[in-house]
């Protein structure tokens, strides 16, 4: 599949949602069986050796690799950020797109310990989405669109890709997703955020009612994304979406991204297999937000940053994964006797 499809209407990302190829089996197979050859008692290597798989069923490859990781980080403003539902303003989405690239912030660290590539996509932050409490966030020509250029991010290669997000206001946006999917009450599934006082997360609260009462639960879930989302939220559904055709396994990060990863969940449960959850957010309702897709998070660290911060720890870990299954030497390689028949 190519990646370059601006001007991609909803019905052709519709239909990419019906198509989309599945996990190699035989690859697997083939993970399984060096697996039991390698110098170590079965299943010594815990979930590691599961994560060998999991690359090799959607690279479609025997030997999986982690040589070229990247981490995208997308950017995007949002108007409802004037209702006071974030402790800081939206200038700072800015300040920190310009950290990132200065190379000041926590992910950058992070990628470079664990030699992780690292692109930040600044999604128009001058011209913030519309105050999802009053109007839609995008038309459908601006949320195809969006999700096109989120596809276009993958573009130069990559064998595991690692989204993430950064976005004052964002976690108000991505819980009134999660309202409008999943029903219930606003409270079910605003928090804290930024760290927000009490004031500012009843603010929060009375934002997300306001902005699902306007649209309805229980619409499709690409309207529901084109009409209380935003820019990276969207961006980050279309990259997940493009490395699926592409056969490049994803790591999503935390409460935000998980958001886009529900968003084509709820379109169809299997367009998301290819997908890990890298950590559990210590973002409220997140682990609700992954029981219902059906996900376990890799790591739990009580980490709420975004940036893609704990899914890039996570990636670290597939990359050892990877590491031990194709370096380690078989017990014919070695000499050493294996377990006897």
């Amino acid at each position: 599949m190519s990646t370059a499809l601006s001007g991609l209407p909803f019905d052709d990302i519709r239909a990419l949602l019906t198509r989309f190829p599945g996990p190699d089996e035989a690859a697997v197979a083939a993970v399984r069986a060096r697996d039991a050859q390698l110098t170590k008692p079965m299943g010594s290597l815990g979930k590691l050796e599961g994560l060998a798989e999991w690359l090799a069923a959607w690279q479609g490859k025997s030997t999986p690799t982690v040589q070229r990781p990247l981490v995208c980080i997308f950017a995007g403003n949002h108007g409802v950020t004037a209702k006071g539902v974030s402790a800081f303003p939206a200038s700072v989405t800015k300040a920190m797109v310009e950290n990132f690239t200065a190379g000041g912030a926590a992910i950058n660290q992070i990628c470079a310990t664990f030699d992780l590539g690292l692109k930040i996509f600044d999604l128009a932050l001058d011209v913030p989405t519309p105050d999802i409490t009053e109007k839609d966030a995008f038309d459908e020509a601006g949320c195809a669109a969006t999700m096109a250029f989120g596809m276009e991010a993958i573009a130069g290669g990559t064998d595991l890709l690692v989204i993430g997000e950064m976005g004052i206001g964002n976690t108000a946006v991505a819980a009134a997703i999660y309202h409008a999917l999943y029903g219930g009450t606003a409270a079910d599934w605003v928090g804290r955020g930024t760290g927000v006082d009490d004031e500012g997360l009843e603010r929060k609260r009375v934002a997300v009612e306001a902005a699902v009462r306007r649209i309805g639960t229980g619409q499709d879930p690409l309207e529901i994304l084109r009409r209380v989302g935003g820019r990276e939220i969207a961006a980050m559904a279309g990259a997940i979406l493009a490395a699926r055709f592409e056969r490049i396994p994803v790591i999503v990060d935390g409460f935000v991204a998980t958001s886009a990863a529900a968003i084509l969940h709820a379109a169809n449960p299997r367009a998301i297999d290819h997908c890990l959850i890298g950590h559990a957010s210590a973002e409220q309702a997140h682990r609700e937000v992954l029981r219902r897709i059906g996900k376990e998070p890799l790591l739990e660290l009580n980490m709420r940053l975004g940036e893609g911060t704990g899914a890039a720890l996570a990636a670290a870990m597939v990359k050892a994964a990877a590491a031990t299954h194709t370096g380690m030497a078989t017990f014919a390689e070695a000499g050493v006797a294996g377990k006897e028949e």
